[in-house]
């Protein structure tokens, strides 16, 4: 067992997230992992626990990835984006504010923004792999 204070783990800003094989442009972000094990073999985790503060304005890109992802937000409101695999043109969009969570399933082209222009806003963000032979 282990315990970990947010306000202990070092805050990292993100400058890029990469789609398609292209690195896009991350605006106002940053995360502190909370924790993390396993390694997926390409350099992420297999389980982690982060938590992203957005600054106002803050903005993640669109992008997908292997895990399955599920955010809890803790402050402030973000207008959430799924993007369509074939065209990146949104198909859907959610604003979700504290308390609510957003699920992505692997592969999911999404992305995300914090609403307000003073105020930052928090979410935890929780990733895991799961693997067709692991499921029920």
């Amino acid at each position: 067992m282990e315990r970990v204070r947010w306000q202990d783990v070092e805050d990292l800003p993100i400058t890029s997230f990469p789609y398609k094989g292209k690195p896009y442009p991350v605006k106002g972000i940053s995360v502190r992992w909370l924790s993390r094990f396993g390694d997926d073999g390409t350099g992420y985790p297999e389980y982690g626990l982060r938590l992203f503060t957005a600054q106002p304005g803050g903005e993640i890109p669109i992008h997908n990835h292997f895990y399955i992802q599920s955010m809890y937000i803790l402050s402030g409101r973000f207008e959430c984006l799924r993007f369509d695999p074939e065209t990146d043109r949104p198909t859907m969009t959610v604003v979700a504010q504290a308390g609510d969570t957003v699920v992505v399933p692997s592969m999911e082209p999404h992305g995300m923004r914090n609403l307000s222009a003073t105020e930052p806003a928090t979410f935890l963000c929780c990733i895991c792999n799961v693997y067709e032979k692991d499921a029920l």
